[in-house]
């Protein structure tokens, strides 16, 4: 087996075991309902400190859920390409500086 083809095995292997682990919970915990982080953190605050009121509101809020998942995964896939930008330019030096 060349090297080359080992490489090809160790990244279809990484690949899937990311799916496995992405989309095993989905199968594991069916009835399970995501909440978020954001909406735990209010029910935490309002069972400490019933009289607490926010400090300032959102400028806009989006119209649905649908809309908030949108941004949320367009954020996520901006912040990725931007990390894959950064190391692919700088193995890109690395590799024309030898």
């Amino acid at each position: 087996m060349s090297a080359k083809s080992a490489n090809a095995w160790v990244t279809v292997a990484l690949i899937a075991i990311v799916i496995l682990l992405a989309v095993a919970p989905l199968f594991l915990h069916r009835d399970s309902e995501f909440g978020g982080a954001d909406g735990e953190a209010e029910t935490a605050i309002t069972e400490i400190a019933p009289d607490y009121e926010p400090w300032f509101s959102p400028l806009w809020e989006p119209p649905g859920g649908e809309t908030e998942s949108l941004l949320f995964a367009l954020q996520a896939a901006l912040g990725a390409g931007f990390i894959g930008y950064f190391f692919g330019l700088k193995r890109g030096q690395r590799q024309t500086a030898k």
